[in-house]
């Protein structure tokens, strides 16, 4: 199986075709204004006009209200839903797209029982729990181990991804997707990424390696 690769916090249209040309199947946009990643509609649209064909546009969001999940989509040609907080399943399946519930592994949180809430998502996105005040492209993983049971939906997996560890993540897991922001930004001179900023480099290293494993399996 060919596992699908999605750049999340994509602010640059030389980002996103950074990222179909090594092979991405998926951009993120992210509408939640508490991160320098945050997109307004307006530079969301122009980079989806950018994209070549057949690479999805994903839209994600951190407990929002119902007009702010119409007003992106009436604004920018979303494929898919991300939602990142404490939505209900019905909040999620509401706006006529498919969508993708996060679940921070967190300590204590029963995974087969969170995914089981949201039955009719297109997939659960498995992520580290919050951290410094984001809900997630905090750069950390989470307790690898803590995957024993498969989920009842197709998983994508992230979480502190990066072309360092995504290859052990797809052996180890066979995910459906990886979803990846910080560990493919340009890194600054104290060795700490730039949130929103990406590496052309980094986006198609971390793609190499995830093909690598693909054909490798454990």
């Amino acid at each position: 199986m060919r596992t699908r690769v999605k750049i999340c916090g994509i602010t640059r249209v030389e980002d996103a075709l950074a990222a179909a040309s090594a092979g991405a199947d998926a951009i993120g946009f992210v509408f939640w204004r508490g991160t320098p990643r945050c997109v307004d509609h307006d530079l969301a649209r122009s980079i989806a006009a950018a994209l070549p064909p057949f690479v999805s546009t994903v839209g994600l969001f951190v407990d929002p209200v119902a007009d702010e999940v119409r007003a992106a989509l009436d604004a920018v040609p979303l494929s898919i839903l991300q939602f990142h907080g404490h939505e209900p399943a019905a909040l999620c399946r509401a706006f006529g797209r498919p969508y993708l519930k996060a679940i921070p592994v967190a300590p204590g949180t029963d995974l087969l029982e969170s995914a089981a809430r949201y039955g009719d998502a297109a997939g659960i996105l498995l992520d580290a729990p919050p951290a410094d005040g984001l809900p997630g492209g905090t750069g950390r993983t989470f307790d690898w181990d803590r995957l024993r049971a498969p989920l009842p939906l197709p998983l994508v997996l992230s979480g502190g991804l990066s072309a360092a560890n995504v290859g052990e993540a797809i052996r180890r897991f066979a995910p459906w997707a990886v979803d990846v922001s910080s560990g493919v930004e340009r890194i600054d001179a104290q060795g700490k990424p730039v949130k929103g900023i990406k590496d052309a480099a980094r986006i198609a290293a971390f793609v190499a390696e995830v093909r690598n494993a693909d054909v490798r399996p454990a």
